[in-house]
């Protein structure tokens, strides 16, 4: 009997404990990553999680960290993609002052900062090749040397990685290193998209409506009938983060007493069922407009596919799209596109 109850105990303060880092969910697909996250906390090696943007890939890194005894030491979070080549082992293993030309004082790094903690790599698909080389090194032993130290040291800290796209595609086209895939790999989580949670969009709407409620000391609104249909109907390529944005811009903008949604344009209908065979051109145009139609439609629907896949990151994009990063930039500038866009779920 007693162990029945400190097990109730413990799973009641488990559920507490991902409530309070926001990883809110019935679904039995989300249910059974929370019950993955709990297990790979409880011991100490390196995580990959995969998850569409979205879907809290963040949030999942937050919890295996705080769940586990590592929970009382720092957790630093790193952008990849932010990691210049010119700094790279400044960033990761500090400097001593005087290393460089503008090293007025010592600083510690990246590496140094999660000591006995948690060091989690956001977007490792952005790193570049050389980025690869020099984590892998560490990987090997977790031993590093601060830029203009001639002291090698050893960093006690826990890597947890992350993507949203498939690194094994990456490595197979040459643009991820296979090793390094391998050293996160040991243990692996995935986040469900929402679009296989169930009615967990339904759930979600709800909280964030309350907490927005509370944040902005507004009167509860509750969902219309029918703005429940649209969120179960919703593909959501956004996931999470989508419900959010699109919750809090209805709560500040609706005028009605419910959130109804549908100023969001949600619906189940094919906006494609009326579209002609040519795709939408003006067939009895001149050929050279009709052509450069047709061109800009096939450019904007590219660059929206490769931004979505890469969540914005226009580097990973050029590389995936084996185009020069500053001409796709132009692209990318020239349809009204952009990067934070696809970075926040609302494109």
């Amino acid at each position: 009997m007693l162990g029945g109850t400190n097990g109730r105990s413990h799973r009641r303060a488990t559920s507490e404990a991902f409530a309070r880092l926001n990883l809110l969910g019935e679904s039995p697909a989300f249910r059974e990553a929370l019950r993955l996250i709990e297990r790979i906390a409880a011991v100490d090696a390196t995580v990959l999680i995969h998850g569409e943007t979205g879907t809290g890939k963040d949030l999942a890194a937050h919890a295996v960290h705080y769940l586990s005894r590592r929970c009382d030491f720092a957790f630093v979070p790193v952008n990849c993609g932010a990691l210049p080549d010119n700094l790279l082992e400044s960033e990761l293993f500090g400097h001593e002052r005087g290393a460089f030309t503008d090293a007025k004082r010592a600083n510690r790094g990246l590496i140094a900062q999660a000591e006995g903690g948690t060091l989690f790599l956001d977007e490792v698909e952005a790193m570049t090749p050389r980025a690869q080389v020099v984590l892998l090194r560490f990987l090997q032993d977790h031993q590093y040397r601060p830029v203009g130290s001639s002291t090698v040291r050893s960093g006690d800290v826990r890597i947890i990685a992350a993507s949203n796209v498939d690194l094994g595609d990456l490595v197979r086209r040459h643009l991820f290193r296979a090793d390094l895939l391998f050293r996160f790999g040991v243990l692996s989580l995935t986040m469900p998209p929402l679009r296989c949670r169930e009615d967990d969009a339904v759930l979600l709407a709800r909280y964030f409506l309350d907490r927005y409620s509370a944040q902005y000391q507004r009167p509860p609104k509750p969902l219309h009938p029918d703005a429940i249909i649209r969120l179960r109907a919703g593909p959501w390529p956004g996931n999470v983060r989508e419900i959010e944005n699109l919750v809090l811009r209805e709560f500040l903008l609706a005028d009605g007493p419910f959130i109804d949604l549908r100023s969001a344009g949600l619906t189940t209908e094919s906006s494609d069922a009326d579209a002609p065979a040519s795709g939408g051109t003006d067939l009895d145009m001149a050929f050279k407009p009709a052509k450069a139609q047709v061109v800009a439609k096939f450019e904007r629907t590219y660059l929206s596919h490769l931004l979505t896949k890469t969540s914005g990151n226009i580097s990973l994009a050029a590389r995936l799209s084996k185009k020069d990063r500053s001409a796709l930039n132009k692209l990318v500038k020239k349809h009204g596109l952009a990067g934070e866009q696809f970075r926040n779920g609302t494109a």
